[in-house]
């Protein structure tokens, strides 16, 4: 059975030329002149996807795409605006829209758009393996509602949360569970690339453009072609290279180091940072004009204390994979464990939780994880708020304060010494002698 499109236009011309191409793809078409004909068509016939004008004789296409949204939920619809008219797009990626198109039409766009828009209908068994995203709390079950109508659409989304609430797994999630499934997610921590390599990273290069150059390199945005790619941490970005990535997206083409031509690329943009973007923006370290183009819509990922319920499940998923991992029977929490976990507060989330049963589970007694293994009376681990004991030895005192907030900084640059020293304000050379002196490898 062919699959159906419906073309909202008032223009013949265009009309006629989306026909002709959707006919082309092997797809079935119908066209409406304006609103009250779309509705028409859409209430006398099943459609896999829809087309609209903004501008319509009778209205607006915003008012097609909330209508679609409410009554047809799983209709993707596609906005077709005029050049230079990316403030309305983006309402229309904020009202449900699953993509823009902007006038003259480009087919190959257009082609890949609708390529795009009918993968939605594909069975999920296609697909590859999901990750899960643990917890029944009424703040993750609201999550797992706006990830399932996010990955539905194509308008980029900026994840905030608190380090280590898991906004990497929730972009993993948002990809998996669209349309760009089969293709790459490309993961890349902006904190953790030194500034002088980063246009390489992103943009590729040639052979030869600069010393060390020996063969052709890609670059990230080639490498997520047709699929997703992650920023975490984009706040981290320097300012000259917001720059070069808000006109990456605006062009939806990337041109390398030492390349002549710019090479169009189709990508999806994912980002996460733990700081406050807004306040970036106001402070002069982030771009207003790329905070908008990344923010089209913004997904909060609730902290661990704000979904206590869901401790006792994830300490269980976790210890169950640390058994696996050491061919060993599953660790219990005792009562007085878990309700001491349950009244932590954890700054450092999920992350903090999983770090923190690891270590208990190497040091209990046989399987049973007694509170004292969790060791959360520690200084610079206790809740916030509690009073500190008073140190019996300073030195050791400050050298345990020192190897967590080292730790931590390595645990948010995943390892990179570079980055976690830039974080703490140390140099490198002073990084590596702390670590040395701690004895963390």
């Amino acid at each position: 059975m062919l699959q159906r499109a419906l073309i909202v236009d008032d223009e013949p011309d265009i009309r006629e030329l989306l026909e002709i191409t959707l006919a082309r793809m092997q797809l079935e078409t119908r066209s409406a002149r304006n609103l009250a004909e779309a509705c028409e068509w859409l209430a006398r016939e099943r459609f896999d996807l829809c087309l609209t004008d903004m501008r319509l004789p009778d209205g607006s296409g915003l008012d097609l795409v909330q209508r679609i949204q409410q009554q047809y939920p799983h209709l993707p619809v596609a906005m077709i605006t005029a050049y230079g008219s990316l403030d309305l797009a983006i309402n229309a990626l904020k009202a449900g829209a699953f993509d823009f198109l902007t006038k003259p039409v480009d087919l190959a766009r257009l082609r890949e758009l609708v390529g795009s828009a009918l993968r939605l209908h594909a069975s999920p068994s296609s697909a590859p393996q999901m990750p899960r995203l643990l917890g029944e709390a009424p703040p993750m079950q609201a999550l797992r509602g706006q990830i399932a109508k996010l990955a539905r659409s194509q308008a980029p989304v900026y994840i905030s949360g608190e380090s280590g609430t898991g906004k990497e797994l929730v972009a993993r999630l948002i990809h998996a569970q669209g349309p760009r499934a089969a293709a790459a997610f490309v993961p890349v921590n902006c904190g953790a690339i030194p500034s002088e390599l980063m246009e390489s990273e992103f943009f590729g290069h040639r052979k030869g453009s600069f010393t060390g150059a020996l063969e052709d390199k890609p670059g990230l945005f080639r490498a997520a072609d047709g699929g997703t790619l992650f920023l975490d941490e984009v706040a981290d970005l320097p300012l000259p290279m917001q720059v070069k990535l808000l006109r990456a997206i605006q062009e939806k083409a990337v041109r390398s180091i030492g390349g002549q031509q710019e090479v169009a690329v189709d990508v999806r943009l994912l980002c996460a940072t733990h700081k406050d973007l807004a306040g970036e923006v106001a402070a002069g370290r982030f771009r207003q004009d790329l905070y908008y183009r990344l923010n089209v819509i913004e997904l909060r990922v609730p902290p661990l204390r704000e979904r206590r319920e869901d401790i006792a499940l994830l300490a269980e998923h976790c210890l169950q994979r640390l058994a696996a991992a050491s061919t060993s029977a599953p660790a219990r929490l005792t009562p007085e464990a878990l309700a001491r976990l349950q009244g932590y507060r954890f700054p450092g989330n999920v992350r903090e939780l999983e770090n923190m049963l690891e270590r208990a589970h190497t040091l209990c007694e046989g399987a049973r994880i007694e509170a004292a293994d969790l060791r959360l009376e520690e200084p610079g681990v206790a809740c916030a708020g509690a009073p500190l004991a008073t140190p019996d030895n300073l030195e050791e005192y400050l050298e345990r304060i020192e190897r967590q907030a080292i730790l931590q900084s390595l645990e948010e640059t995943r390892w990179n010494r570079t980055a976690a020293a830039q974080r703490l304000g140390l140099s490198f050379r002073s990084m590596r002698y702390r670590l040395k002196k701690l004895g963390i490898d």
